[in-house]
Protein backbone atom coordinates (compact mmCIF):
# COMPACT_ATOMS: atom_id res chain seq x y z
CA UNK A 1 0.00 0.00 0.00
CA UNK A 2 1.50 3.04 -0.96
CA UNK A 3 1.96 6.49 1.31
CA UNK A 4 -1.32 7.74 -0.09
CA UNK A 5 -3.33 5.01 0.15
CA UNK A 6 -2.14 4.49 3.86
CA UNK A 7 -2.99 8.22 4.43
CA UNK A 8 -6.56 7.98 2.97
CA UNK A 9 -7.59 4.99 4.43
CA UNK A 10 -6.58 6.25 7.80
CA UNK A 11 -8.71 9.93 7.01
CA UNK A 12 -12.09 7.16 6.37
CA UNK A 13 -11.31 5.51 9.30
CA UNK A 14 -11.56 8.70 11.13
CA UNK A 15 -14.46 9.85 9.36
CA UNK A 16 -16.23 6.70 10.05
CA UNK A 17 -15.19 7.24 14.06
CA UNK A 18 -16.14 10.34 14.32
CA UNK A 19 -20.05 9.96 12.12
CA UNK A 20 -19.04 12.94 10.15
CA UNK A 21 -19.85 11.54 7.06
CA UNK A 22 -22.69 9.18 6.85
CA UNK A 23 -23.62 8.88 10.46
CA UNK A 24 -24.63 11.22 13.10
CA UNK A 25 -21.73 12.61 15.24
CA UNK A 26 -21.59 11.93 19.05
CA UNK A 27 -22.23 15.85 19.76
CA UNK A 28 -25.04 16.51 17.86
CA UNK A 29 -26.37 13.45 19.96
CA UNK A 30 -25.31 14.35 23.63
CA UNK A 31 -26.33 18.14 22.72
CA UNK A 32 -29.10 19.18 24.58
CA UNK A 33 -29.18 16.02 26.65
CA UNK A 34 -29.31 16.31 30.73
CA UNK A 35 -28.90 13.87 32.95
CA UNK A 36 -32.38 14.19 34.25
CA UNK A 37 -33.11 13.34 30.88
CA UNK A 38 -30.73 10.60 30.95
CA UNK A 39 -32.46 8.64 33.38
CA UNK A 40 -35.74 8.33 31.99
CA UNK A 41 -36.70 5.05 30.16
CA UNK A 42 -39.77 5.47 27.80
CA UNK A 43 -42.22 2.81 28.23
CA UNK A 44 -41.61 0.55 24.77
CA UNK A 45 -37.24 1.68 25.13
CA UNK A 46 -34.99 -1.14 26.20
CA UNK A 47 -32.65 1.16 27.38
CA UNK A 48 -32.35 4.79 29.23
CA UNK A 49 -30.14 7.61 27.57
CA UNK A 50 -27.56 7.05 30.19
CA UNK A 51 -27.17 3.21 30.17
CA UNK A 52 -26.43 3.86 26.28
CA UNK A 53 -24.18 6.21 26.96
CA UNK A 54 -22.11 4.15 29.74
CA UNK A 55 -22.41 1.32 27.60
CA UNK A 56 -20.18 2.94 24.93
CA UNK A 57 -17.89 4.40 26.53
CA UNK A 58 -17.52 1.09 28.36
CA UNK A 59 -17.32 -0.41 25.51
CA UNK A 60 -15.00 2.42 23.31
CA UNK A 61 -12.37 1.95 26.68
CA UNK A 62 -12.17 -1.41 26.01
CA UNK A 63 -11.43 -1.24 22.67
CA UNK A 64 -9.07 1.59 22.54
CA UNK A 65 -7.17 0.05 25.81
CA UNK A 66 -7.12 -3.86 23.76
CA UNK A 67 -5.74 -1.76 20.61
CA UNK A 68 -2.69 -0.41 22.73
CA UNK A 69 -2.13 -2.84 25.42
CA UNK A 70 -0.98 -6.09 24.97
CA UNK A 71 -2.11 -7.05 28.79
CA UNK A 72 -5.49 -5.39 28.39
CA UNK A 73 -8.10 -7.74 29.71
CA UNK A 74 -11.72 -7.26 28.84
CA UNK A 75 -14.63 -7.21 31.10
CA UNK A 76 -16.82 -9.93 31.28
CA UNK A 77 -19.57 -9.87 29.02
CA UNK A 78 -22.39 -8.72 29.02
CA UNK A 79 -22.40 -7.12 32.93
CA UNK A 80 -19.07 -5.56 32.05
CA UNK A 81 -20.19 -3.51 29.33
CA UNK A 82 -23.61 -2.10 30.87
CA UNK A 83 -23.85 0.19 33.72
CA UNK A 84 -25.31 -1.16 37.25
CA UNK A 85 -28.12 1.79 37.39
CA UNK A 86 -30.95 3.59 34.66
CA UNK A 87 -29.83 6.74 36.08
CA UNK A 88 -26.67 8.62 36.05
CA UNK A 89 -26.19 9.88 39.78
CA UNK A 90 -26.37 13.42 38.46
CA UNK A 91 -25.27 15.80 36.53
CA UNK A 92 -21.44 15.53 36.96
CA UNK A 93 -21.59 11.57 36.45
CA UNK A 94 -23.46 12.43 33.27
CA UNK A 95 -21.02 14.87 32.13
CA UNK A 96 -18.12 13.03 33.19
CA UNK A 97 -18.81 10.41 31.16
CA UNK A 98 -19.35 12.23 28.14
CA UNK A 99 -16.11 13.80 29.07
CA UNK A 100 -14.17 10.60 29.38
CA UNK A 101 -16.08 9.13 26.11
CA UNK A 102 -14.72 12.05 24.23
CA UNK A 103 -11.48 11.93 25.57
CA UNK A 104 -11.01 8.26 24.75
CA UNK A 105 -12.72 8.35 21.30
CA UNK A 106 -9.50 11.61 20.87
CA UNK A 107 -7.21 8.97 22.22
CA UNK A 108 -8.34 6.44 19.30
CA UNK A 109 -8.27 9.19 16.62
CA UNK A 110 -4.44 9.62 17.28
CA UNK A 111 -3.74 6.11 17.73
CA UNK A 112 -5.68 5.69 13.63
CA UNK A 113 -3.40 8.76 12.83
CA UNK A 114 -0.14 7.71 13.55
CA UNK A 115 1.66 6.44 10.90
CA UNK A 116 4.03 4.55 12.62
CA UNK A 117 1.12 2.40 13.70
CA UNK A 118 0.77 -0.69 11.21
CA UNK A 119 -3.20 -1.03 10.86
CA UNK A 120 -2.41 -4.43 9.35
CA UNK A 121 -0.55 -6.02 11.92
CA UNK A 122 -1.90 -8.58 14.25
CA UNK A 123 -2.19 -6.73 17.84
CA UNK A 124 -0.33 -8.31 20.70
CA UNK A 125 -2.07 -10.06 22.99
CA UNK A 126 -4.89 -10.68 20.74
CA UNK A 127 -6.19 -13.75 18.30
CA UNK A 128 -6.07 -12.06 14.97
CA UNK A 129 -7.20 -8.71 15.57
CA UNK A 130 -5.81 -5.51 13.24
CA UNK A 131 -5.81 -2.22 14.63
CA UNK A 132 -7.71 -1.78 11.55
CA UNK A 133 -10.75 -4.25 13.01
CA UNK A 134 -10.63 -2.42 15.83
CA UNK A 135 -10.88 0.84 14.51
CA UNK A 136 -13.89 -0.61 12.16
CA UNK A 137 -15.91 -2.67 14.59
CA UNK A 138 -15.57 1.24 16.99
CA UNK A 139 -17.12 2.65 14.26
CA UNK A 140 -20.03 0.00 13.79
CA UNK A 141 -20.27 -0.06 17.36
CA UNK A 142 -20.64 3.83 18.21
CA UNK A 143 -22.53 4.46 15.14
CA UNK A 144 -25.38 2.30 15.68
CA UNK A 145 -25.43 3.29 19.38
CA UNK A 146 -25.38 6.84 18.28
CA UNK A 147 -28.90 6.16 16.37
CA UNK A 148 -30.41 4.52 19.43
CA UNK A 149 -29.74 7.21 21.07
CA UNK A 150 -30.93 10.33 18.62
CA UNK A 151 -34.18 8.04 18.58
CA UNK A 152 -34.37 8.02 22.47
CA UNK A 153 -33.29 11.80 22.69
CA UNK A 154 -36.01 12.44 20.38
CA UNK A 155 -39.07 10.89 22.33
CA UNK A 156 -37.35 12.67 25.25
CA UNK A 157 -37.23 16.29 24.01
CA UNK A 158 -40.78 15.74 22.50
CA UNK A 159 -42.48 14.74 26.06
CA UNK A 160 -40.85 18.03 27.61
Amino acid sequence: MSTDQNKALREQLLHAMRGDQSHIDFEAVTDDLSAELGGIKPETAPHTAWQLLEHMRFAQHDILEFSRNPEHKSPKWPEGYWPKTEAPPDQKAWEASIGTFRKEAQEMEDLISDPDQNLFKTLDGGSGQTLLREALVLAAHNSYHLGQLMFLKKILLAKT
